[in-house]
């Protein structure tokens, strides 16, 4: 009996959390050079979400992604533990300002990813993201979390 108990516990711990419930939104990234790029993200407010996010995902659309809300500035820190795709990862401050660019994460890596500076959020796209739409620090995320 041990060993069916053993291995519920395994299955139990391998398989991915529970449905999480995500709200979705849209939002802008402005570049410098004045080109609008529209995303449809998730919304990560809640500690749940932000635990979970994009964990166990097997793809992500071009204008997809990821948008992790803290009620304060801090030093944001991220990891991708349990993520199987690769992400460009996006630190903005209160202002809705890019600080910081991770470009091509490493899926699964534990490895800590940080903000540098006190941020106010993080936005997931897919990797190649930032290259490919000329994405860099100091461009403009457009949406209601973010006060000019």
């Amino acid at each position: 009996m041990r060993p069916l108990v053993a291995l519920w516990i395994l299955l139990l711990v391998a398989l991915p959390a529970t449905a999480v419930e995500w709200e979705t939104d849209r939002l802008v990234i402005e570049t410098r050079d004045g080109q609008r790029h529209d995303f449809v993200v998730e919304l990560a407010v809640t500690e749940e979400q932000r635990a979970h996010g994009l964990m166990f995902r097997e793809a992500l659309a071009d204008d997809a992604g990821m948008l992790f809300l803290y009620r304060q500035d801090g030093m944001l820190s991220m990891w991708m533990k349990n993520t199987l795709i690769s992400l460009d990862m996006f630190f903005i401050d209160r202002r809705g300002r890019i600080i910081r660019i991770a470009e091509r994460t490493t899926p699964l890596s534990e490895k800590s990813i940080n903000s540098g500076r006190p941020a106010r959020a993080v936005l997931e796209v897919p990797a190649g993201t930032a290259e490919r739409l000329n994405i860099r620090i100091g461009d403009r995320v457009i949406h209601s979390s973010f006060k000019p």
